[in-house]
């Protein structure tokens, strides 16, 4: 493909997601499938221009004055210092190539705004969730936001099951894989770059289950959960059972744990990944009830409740654009019946931790707030208090009520957890 080829591709592949719910990576996988024309190189191209437009969506748009598919194309060619008459040969409608620049895109292109740009533009995130996000981080928003939208690294999981985190590093480290240890969490292992990644899950280390893929954030949850051998735990909304895997290693495969969501859908990954993990202790339920869940009372229940998914933006940026005030406040309903469901399930003297991969307050602090609120029966556990029992390294992230990470705090996916104990 020529380069001007490559710039019609990501305008109609933005204009495109503009308009469907699919995330990102998905509909390029289905756009690239049908489209065998475009090499490896072209689809790499491609899809690193439609990420960086993701990412600066704001920006570009303010750049140029309208957030249409060619408009950001336009800021991103300029964002990379292109010449304007550079720009205007790519937009030659010579082949497959975009159409000739209009009057309107010329102004734009030789006309910056003089204006300062506002705080949502300059941290790349919705001017509707401003207020929300300011509640989350008051001074620290614009670097946080910043932070956010970098790269994110590639975080490894090592499954204590099979191997210890120092056996896998030396293993990645003699394929050439710059892997560090996570400062955090005892199982991760951290990997800057993603170049060569995909490889990782053809190795023997990943297909007999050595590690999985999983954010430190993530796996510092199941940390925060205490799990002990013997427990019988509830992964209330468990997903692909990413945190079930995680528990049933701590765990040392001594107890029980059963995985349930509303979805079944999302756990069918999960018999084949306890399978390679040697994880024998989970019990995936199709429904709520029933023999499976024995007296329905449970030592620790998990609540990773669906969210925003604001805690995932630098992964997933086309997240920010696509929430709406309705999507959120149909979340915040369903997390409040959620805590609820999962209070019931909770033993006396056992523990209920509330999760989100959300940076917004609504989803985390109010839903606590307002869960202890109208149930006496539990009081919150300090962050501060399990992380120093956990033994984990010293962070502001577990230092105060909340557990809260972040790319800017922890260099993590943005998270949050609160402990709660059922006393009575």
């Amino acid at each position: 493909m020529t380069p001007a080829a490559r710039l019609q591709a990501a305008i109609e592949i933005i204009d495109a997601l503009n308009a469907t719910e699919h995330p990102a990576d998905k509909f390029l996988r289905d756009w690239f499938a049908s489209r065998r024309y475009a090499g490896s190189k072209d689809r790499a191209a491609i899809a690193e221009r439609v990420y960086n437009v993701l990412r600066h969506r704001a920006s570009f748009a303010w750049r140029m004055g309208g957030g249409d598919g060619r408009s950001v194309v336009l800021a991103g060619l300029l964002a990379e210092r292109q010449p304007e008459n550079a720009i205007a040969q790519f937009f030659d409608a010579g082949g497959y190539a975009p159409s000739p620049l209009s009057e309107r895109e010329r102004r734009a292109l030789s006309s910056p705004p003089q204006q300062v740009p506002p705080l949502h533009v300059q941290g790349e995130y919705p001017e509707w969730l401003e207020g929300e996000l300011k509640r989350a981080f008051k001074d620290d928003l614009l670097a946080e936001m910043q932070a956010m939208n970098q790269r994110a690294s590639v975080d490894l999981r090592v499954n204590f099951l099979r191997a210890d985190r120092d056996t896998i590093l030396t293993a990645l480290r003699s394929l050439d894989v710059k892997a560090e240890r996570t400062p955090y969490a005892p199982s991760g292992i951290r990997i800057a770059s993603t170049e060569g990644l995909g490889a990782l899950q053809h190795t023997q280390f990943f297909q007999t289950g050595a590690f999985e893929f999983q954010d430190e954030a993530s796996q510092l949850v199941a940390y925060l959960c205490e799990p002990e051998p013997g427990n019988r735990i509830l992964d209330f909304a468990a997903g692909a059972g990413g945190k079930s895997l995680a528990l049933a290693a701590l765990m040392n495969n001594r107890g029980e744990i059963l995985a349930f969501d509303s979805d079944p859908a999302r756990l069918k990954p999960l018999g084949p990944r306890a399978r390679r993990a040697g994880a024998t202790i989970i019990k995936v339920a199709q429904k709520r009830g029933g023999p499976e869940w024995g007296n329905g009372k449970f030592d620790v229940v998990l609540i990773d409740a669906p969210c925003s998914g604001s805690g995932t933006w630098r992964r997933n940026p086309e997240l920010k654009w696509r929430l709406t005030r309705e999507r959120l406040k149909e979340l915040t309903g369903l997390q409040a019946w959620l805590i609820d469901d999962g209070a019931r399930h909770t033993k006396i003297g056992g523990r209920l931790i509330y999760a989100t991969c959300s940076l917004l307050p609504c989803e985390n602090e109010d839903v606590i707030e307002s869960f202890l609120n109208r149930n006496r029966a539990f009081r919150m556990v300090p962050a501060a208090t399990v992380w120093h029992r956990a033994k984990l390294n010293e962070s502001s992230a577990g230092s105060g009520d909340y557990f809260r990470a972040g790319p800017h705090r922890t260099a993590t996916d943005g998270f949050f957890a609160c402990i709660m104990e059922h006393v009575e």
